[in-house]
């Protein structure tokens, strides 16, 4: 379709891309992509199957034999592994601690891209999608697309009035900066690539970085 719009949205942890995504996708009628909650989800793959996250083969094949179902409804999300609803674990600390394990492997992250590809492309009038390679690796042709950063103070911030007392410091750390650290490694999520707008909302409220992406979008589409 001619008027199909595709956003990708990027980042690193607690920047606010899932907020900022739903929220935009909700204002255009739009689908709506956690690419994260898809990593988390073959998380509990892998650890319901007793597999160890130093286990590359094992995870790989947790992840490549997953049964992945997830919401593209930006008022409705869940996602689903091998049948169970993980909608809640996967912001648990467990999960968190050991999503590593498959977002910094190169075979799972092959599996994932394609799988959310495809939901991309199914989706009719277009879709908000966003995740830490979705500027430059899942979705490079998208009709708009993000670089969303913020100072680690509040990126830490966030996700801690996110958490509440789920987390400890010690792991907010883990969960925000060491994750970021790990996966930097395999792909690049804190510089902003060509054709890409980087928008920093560090003080920025959500209301307002969703409008200035609205005007992003409005301004490629006259």
């Amino acid at each position: 379709m001619a008027d199909r719009l595709v956003i990708a949205i990027d980042g690193p942890s607690g920047s606010g891309k899932s907020s900022t995504s739903k929220g935009v996708a909700k204002a255009l009628g739009l689908a709506y992509l956690d690419t994260g909650a898809m990593y988390r989800a073959v998380t509990c793959a892998y650890l319901d199957a007793g597999v160890e996250p130093s286990d590359e083969a094992g995870v790989i094949a947790a992840t490549v034999g997953a049964n992945l179902e997830i919401s593209t409804d930006p008022d409705a999300q869940w996602v689903r592994v091998n049948g169970a609803d993980v909608t809640e674990r996967i912001r648990e600390p467990e999960v968190s601690a050991k999503v590593s394990a498959v977002s910094t492997v190169a075979e799972c992250r092959a599996d994932l891209v394609a799988r959310q590809r495809a939901i991309i492309d199914a989706a009719p009038a277009g879709i908000v999608a966003e995740g830490r390679d979705i500027t430059t690796v899942v979705a490079p042709d998208a009709d708009v697309r993000l670089l969303l950063t913020a100072d680690p103070k509040i990126r830490m911030a966030r996700r801690q009035a996110e958490l509440g007392d789920k987390v400890d410091a010690a792991q907010l750390a883990d969960q925000v900066l060491r994750r970021d650290s790990d996966d930097s490694k395999l792909v690049n999520f804190t510089t902003a690539a060509d054709g890409v707008t980087h928008l920093d909302c560090t003080y920025l409220t959500l209301e307002e970085t969703i409008q200035a992406v609205l005007d992003l979008v409005a301004s490629t589409r006259r």
